[in-house]
């Protein structure tokens, strides 16, 4: 890395500098994810380049993830523990991420928000986490067709949730996030990150259980079939079969995530009243309910479109809380008439916490965006946000996703910088964003 700092230096000092929140500009987001760019992200000439590149392109925003999905922080606190490793690469224990982004951003415009993962607790491929150490009381507990089981026993599942329902768990959250708002200044946003459920099959621990009988006045005899049960499909696959309660349960469960949202806005905002707050979901709204979360406006009603909501359920969309939402278009179909050209392959690569791999016309990035802008109703500017890799080797379909999201929602997010790296994708992504934003227009040159 020392070798490097000459020839960055000489590639800063070529970069020509640009405001990039004038008046008038629309924004746009790129995502630092902290696992990914850990060796990248280690010393600062390296976040001065990134950042004056992406100024030079015409971002207004970077979003850095500060707390991973192990539930450490990239970030000194006194109640997580500090990710300072990662596959062998160690970091000094003066090197403060935050700051760096935030004094090399300023003289930019450039506006620098903080991600967490909030409900993740573990990384089941590493067996490393809070779950894995002085937290295992935590983990969600899920049901399978085996039965319940602790979350770090799924090695199929890379994401080792928290239950969001236990007390414990919701101060231990929010202590962090105050910590981060009183530590930071200034800070421009706070984004939460799987603010979420694993699935739908969590949590079904016993404190869920009594928690949910008290929130719903009834009594369960039969747990967990009460809520659900596994059954076999005509193809012999395990599918769900709902109990007499399950529409209650998607209710309370929408319950937990929105309280945990209002007092998060509520607390960060008596410390710093001009910090935005943001969340990041992805845009499957007719099956995000699995994961616990109704993202969209309280006046918008789903139990007059969807099986699964209780009339109740629209008293928990939490899209007014938000200052801004970002809405995860993670297709590689851009258009709604790509749906029914794709091939199954394609649509099996809906990986994500409860999606499917059906045809509806929300499972393209056209298709989704206007969905989100739907059941948000307005209330809340709305990101179209772009999982680069999956335009993996397509330079051309990546372009048309980066011109459609922005487009039909209110700006653009890019998840992340490091897929745009290895992909060599800056010349495309600065094409794109030409066509939809000439550079004579709002991004001085």
């Amino acid at each position: 890395m020392k070798r490097l700092i000459p020839i960055l230096f000489l590639l800063l000092t070529a970069l020509p500098v640009v405001t990039a929140c004038d008046s008038g500009t629309r924004r746009m987001y790129m995502w630092f994810d902290c696992e990914d760019n850990f060796l990248r992200l280690s010393t600062p000439d390296s976040i001065r380049y990134y950042l004056k590149k992406l100024n030079n392109l015409g971002f207004t925003d970077v979003v850095v993830d500060v707390k991973s999905i192990m539930g450490e922080t990239l970030f000194k606190s006194v109640y997580a523990p500090y990710m300072s490793e990662w596959k062998g690469i160690v970091r000094e224990e003066n090197f403060d991420l935050l700051a760096e982004f935030i004094r090399y951003s300023r003289p930019l415009g450039i506006k620098v928000h903080a991600s967490l993962n909030v409900f993740s607790g573990g990384h089941n491929f590493f067996d490393r986490g809070i779950i894995y150490k002085d937290h295992a009381t935590w983990q969600s507990q899920n049901y399978l067709p085996n039965g319940i089981v602790p979350i770090s026993s799924i090695k199929t599942n890379y994401n080792g949730m928290l239950n969001p329902a236990l007390p414990d768990v919701r101060e231990y959250e929010m202590n962090i996030i105050s910590e981060l708002v009183k530590n930071y200044p200034d800070l421009d946003g706070i984004v939460l990150d799987r603010g979420r459920y694993d699935g739908i099959t969590s949590d079904f621990s016993t404190e869920s259980l009594q928690m949910f009988e008290k929130y719903a006045k009834v009594t369960v005899n039969q747990f967990p079939e009460d809520i659900y049960s596994w059954v076999k499909d005509n193809f012999g696959n395990d599918s769900i079969k709902r109990g007499k309660y399950f529409n209650l349960w998607i209710e309370w469960r929408a319950h937990i995530i929105y309280n945990f949202f209002r007092d998060v806005r509520s607390e960060i905002k008596k410390i710093n009243p001009k910090i935005e707050f943001s969340d990041y979901t992805g845009s499957w709204y007719p099956l995000y309910y699995e994961v616990g979360v109704n993202w969209a406006s309280k006046e918008y009603d789903a139990s007059k479109e969807y099986d699964w909501a209780t009339p109740r359920y629209k008293n928990f969309g939490y899209a007014e809380i938000l200052d801004t939402y970002m809405t995860g278009l993670y297709y590689y179909e851009v258009t709604k008439d790509e749906i029914t050209l794709a091939n199954k392959e394609s649509l099996k690569n809906h990986h994500e916490a409860g999606m499917g791999t059906t045809r509806e016309y929300w499972y393209s990035v056209e298709g989704a965006a206007e969905i989100a802008k739907k059941v948000t109703m307005g209330k809340v500017p709305v990101y179209g946000s772009l999982y680069v890799y999956q335009y993996k080797d397509d330079a051309v379909q990546f372009k048309n996703a980066v011109k459609m999201a922005m487009n039909k929602t209110d700006g653009l997010m890019l998840y992340d910088i490091g897929n745009i790296i290895d992909q060599k994708w800056w010349i495309v992504l600065e094409e794109a964003i030409n066509e939809i934003i000439p550079k004579d227009d709002n991004r001085k040159k």
